[in-house]
């Protein structure tokens, strides 16, 4: 029996992916609710905006990994839609601009909301913004895509981490705060892990068709090592920017979400068995989630 198209493109959109997206908009969104800043319409745009590119990222990774043959019939894993043929690459790529155009729709709308007519700062965030866009194309897409040349850890901290958390903050404030770097590159190192884990699942299919991957390049050990560094640096840089900045025991509130981390590294390290690493991506995804949320209320309520 064949799937209802919109389920098809709900797969293709990947919403387990999302919390990622979320993660470093309310994150940055507690900090400043904390600095009495919050504005809901900000929030909300800023939301739309993120999920926009994730899905965007999404489906041009869907895309990509069917032209380049890196999603093929050994990959574990949710099936892809390019590759299955449930949805044609022509599909795809009007997919991809319509999400694309929807975004961009939604990032000016939020600029001119959070700046109101201050040209230099929108035009800066355009800047960031098209950055983003084309850095989730280009993952998978192109003739070099940069996450087959074990770049694209280094990009998801950068966006869903540093840039993120900062970006969403400032939209807010129009203030740069040089400790939130702290919690901005935490956010980063566990949407990073997600990734990774999601490396280390299909190591040995990405090696096949010449994807090559920041865990591949580690290796099957130093990525599992590299996932508790991930995972240990996260709890550790949010722990000392607790103790810099909260005034209460509130922002402590994110420790119980640190716990499953743990655990879930711990499988990571043990197991090579492809579908239990596949059910660590979204606990890990949930688990960060709750994490930064946490974060965000109690610097909130701080």
């Amino acid at each position: 029996m064949n799937k209802p198209r919109w389920k098809v493109w709900l797969q293709a959109a990947r919403l387990r992916t999302l919390p990622l997206a979320c993660a470093a908009v309310l994150l940055g969104s507690g900090l400043a609710a904390g600095a009495d800043l919050f504005h809901a319409n900000v929030f909300v745009l800023c939301l739309l905006t993120a999920i926009g590119l994730q899905i965007l990222s999404n489906l041009a990774n869907d895309y990509g990994d069917a032209v380049s043959g890196a999603d093929n019939d050994d990959r574990v894993g949710p099936q892809r839609t390019v590759v299955s043929g449930l949805i044609t690459r022509e599909q795809m790529q009007r997919a991809m601009v319509l999400v694309a155009g929807l975004t961009i729709i939604s990032g000016l709308i939020l600029l001119w909301t959070a700046f109101s007519g201050d040209w230099l700062a929108i035009l800066t965030f355009i800047g960031f913004g098209g950055l983003a866009l084309i850095a989730a194309v280009t993952y998978t897409v192109g003739r070099r895509p940069y996450g087959y040349r074990g770049l694209g850890d280094l990009s998801v901290f950068l966006f869903f981490g540093l840039l993120g958390v900062l970006g969403t903050y400032y939209l807010f404030t129009q203030q740069f705060d040089p400790l939130l770097i702290l919690p901005a590159a935490s956010c980063g190192f566990l949407a990073t892990g997600v990734l990774n884990i999601n490396n280390i699942r299909d190591m040995d299919t990405d090696l096949a068709s010449g994807k090559r991957t920041f865990a591949s390049r580690l290796g099957t050990i130093w990525s599992r090592r590299y996932h508790w560094l991930l995972v240990l640096g996260a709890g550790g840089m949010t722990i000392v920017f607790i103790l810099l900045r909260a005034h209460t025991a509130w922002p402590w509130l994110f420790l119980p979400a640190w716990v499953p981390l743990m655990l879930i590294a711990r499988v990571v390290q043990q197991s090579h068995d492809p579908d239990v690493l596949d059910q660590q991506l979204k606990r890990t995804a949930m688990s960060s989630l709750l994490f930064n949320l946490l974060l965000a209320i109690g610097f909130a309520l701080d």
